[in-house]
């Protein structure tokens, strides 16, 4: 096991923060790793058919391009995975579930990150009144799911939460 000795520098943003820390490994070696202290996150796959799901299209800056993912974010402070998961659906799609199934939750950057983002599943979906967030959701998609798992096939789509909740839930419709 890695023992952490001290961290040499840290940079702390709103979301998270990094940190440079140097290790005793385990044959006795001193070596640094870099550790990112990040908030939990949770995902939903909307169906508003059996075969049909919302999907969002957004400008993601460290790829420098628009990807197709299914609706995400952060969860807050005092917020259960499944409150967020509601809020980030609304804001995103315009959308509430009154249907909510956990699918799963996953680590996925375990080599430098301690963030898990927790899967779900949507349905029975209703409009809501309000606007979607046009500052960070470019366009929505309807999509089968035969569709979007062509999309990923094809490396259309890579964005892991989109893959790995779609690995659950295409052989539960």
């Amino acid at each position: 096991m890695e023992q952490k000795i001290q961290s040499l520098a840290s940079l702390g943003t709103k979301n998270f923060t990094v940190y440079l820390d140097e290790v005793s490994l385990k044959d006795g070696t001193i070596s640094k790793r870099i550790c990112i202290d990040h908030p939990q996150a949770a995902a939903i796959v909307p169906l508003i058919s059996d075969n049909e799901l919302i999907m969002v299209r957004q400008y993601r800056y460290a790829l420098r391009r628009e990807t197709l993912e299914i609706p995400a974010g952060k969860i807050d402070k005092g917020e259960s995975a499944e409150e967020c998961i509601k809020r980030e659906l609304a804001e995103e799609t315009g959308f509430e579930a009154k249907v909510i199934k956990w699918l799963y939750t996953y680590a996925p950057a375990v080599g430098y990150s301690n963030e898990l983002i927790h899967l779900y599943l949507g349905s029975d979906l209703e409009k809501l009144g309000n606007k979607v967030n046009e500052g960070e959701i470019s366009s929505l998609e309807i999509l089968t799911i035969d569709e979007v798992l062509g999309m990923i096939r094809n490396h259309e789509i890579v964005d892991s939460k989109t893959i790995i909740a779609l690995a659950f839930v295409s052989p539960l419709v």
